[in-house]
């Protein structure tokens, strides 16, 4: 169904609706439960994406964790949907909880190894690729980018 949609109608469709969400967390101070993923490839370079909505800037691969679903079946759902990849050897990295647009997010960090040629889909996600710890790209999210030395520290539980 979304691929009758031309990918840039599907776009602005995304802003809108974040928009929208943005607004509804703040007014109904609903408590979001949410996850992200650091995965890695074997060289141990981290994958990060750029969402067509938002900030435009880089950031890992996830998003909300259904009522009752595990937190690392979540994570493996959100990275196959976003990158196409599999996430082996998953793992929960950290929970911590943060603000976000007025409300607060339980993120559950779920590390794992990802298989699999990464694509951006066009339409949530426009841009995608591995990075180096060294060669990380310039618009980092900034909460992210204070975490980086940390994040990828979580490699050397998987290799």
């Amino acid at each position: 169904m979304l691929h009758l949609i031309p990918p840039s109608l599907h776009r602005t469709g995304l802003r809108f609706a974040h928009a929208i969400r943005k607004r509804w967390w703040r007014l109904a101070k609903v408590r979001l439960n949410g996850c992200r993923v650091l995965a890695f490839d074997a060289q141990g370079r981290l994958l990060l994406i750029r969402h067509s909505y938002g900030t435009g800037n880089w950031m890992l691969p996830g998003g909300g964790i259904a009522r009752r679903e595990d937190p690392v079946a979540a994570a493996m759902r959100e990275l196959r949907e976003e990158t196409g990849c599999v996430l082996g050897r998953p793992f929960v990295h950290t929970v911590a909880e943060e603000p976000l647009h007025g409300t607060v997010n339980r993120v559950h960090v779920i590390a794992g190894l990802a298989t699999g040629e990464p694509r951006a889909d066009g339409r949530e996600v426009i841009e995608l690729g591995f990075f180096a710890r060294e060669a990380l790209p310039q618009r980092l999210s900034p909460a992210l980018a204070g975490q980086m030395d940390e994040l990828f520290e979580a490699f050397g539980r998987i290799a």
